[in-house]
């Protein structure tokens, strides 16, 4: 992905800068994402009174439908866009409650309640974009945010924060009007890496396996 997207910056600069209309885009948009996440959790077999115990595993696969706003700022130079879209809150999904089956040794076990949230902060993308038509463009990029997990687990174990990346490409139709304010309607696709946290026992971790989404977009700014 990133082969492409340095290829596609050069493919644009290569369209003739000779009618370079240079200008700054500013505005705000309205965002409606729907994400689907897979995640792991390991339980190892070797630690406490579960010594000599088979790992335990859970793995579950979840879609989440959010809506927020987002800021962004754009450097237009003829038919190229180079721009940054920031999410100034913070992104929380419900809290997920589970009742499992904890092995307290080898051949008993106990049920425990873990509650988890994660609270997505500061997803930033950065992008180039192509302007196809009259009205047309298409963007590509890569994204950036912050995961910090808000849980209780039966276990007293506790997870930490990371950051996870990932890449951008979407499509979109803007209308400009004469005083230099546009209205935008776009679609994108994110797909993040895959990342793993451990948990403060050493004897849990978590893996994110996939988190990808669909975002729809409505956007008003003004060209300066």
């Amino acid at each position: 992905m990133k082969k492409t997207l340095i290829g596609l910056f050069i493919a644009m600069f290569s369209f003739g800068l000779a009618s370079a209309e240079t200008g700054v885009n500013i505005g705000v948009s309205g965002n409606a994402a729907l994400y689907a996440a897979t995640a792991t959790e390991l339980d190892q077999g070797s630690h406490g009174t579960t010594t000599g115990s088979a790992d335990e595993t859970n793995s579950e696969s979840e879609f989440l439908g959010l809506g927020y706003a987002s800021v962004f700022i754009e450097g237009s130079l003829g038919p190229i866009l180079v721009g940054f879209d920031y999410v100034p809150s913070s992104i929380d999904t419900e809290t997920a409650s589970t009742e499992v089956d904890d092995k307290t040794t080898s051949a008993t076990s106990s049920d425990v309640t873990n509650t988890v949230k994660v609270e997505f902060n500061d997803l930033t993308t950065a992008y180039i974009g192509l302007k196809i038509m009259d009205r047309g463009y298409i963007k590509i990029g890569v994204a950036s945010v912050d995961l910090e997990t808000k849980e209780n687990l039966g276990t007293g174990s506790s997870y930490g924060n990371t950051s996870v990346d990932g890449t951008m490409i979407g499509a979109g139709m803007q209308h400009t009007m004469d005083n230099g304010v546009f209205l935008r309607a776009e679609a994108n696709v994110y797909e993040f890496d895959s990342v793993s946290l451990t948990s403060s026992s050493g004897s849990q971790k978590i893996t994110l396996d996939s988190l990808d989404g669909v975002v729809g977009k409505v956007s008003i700014g003004k060209t300066f």
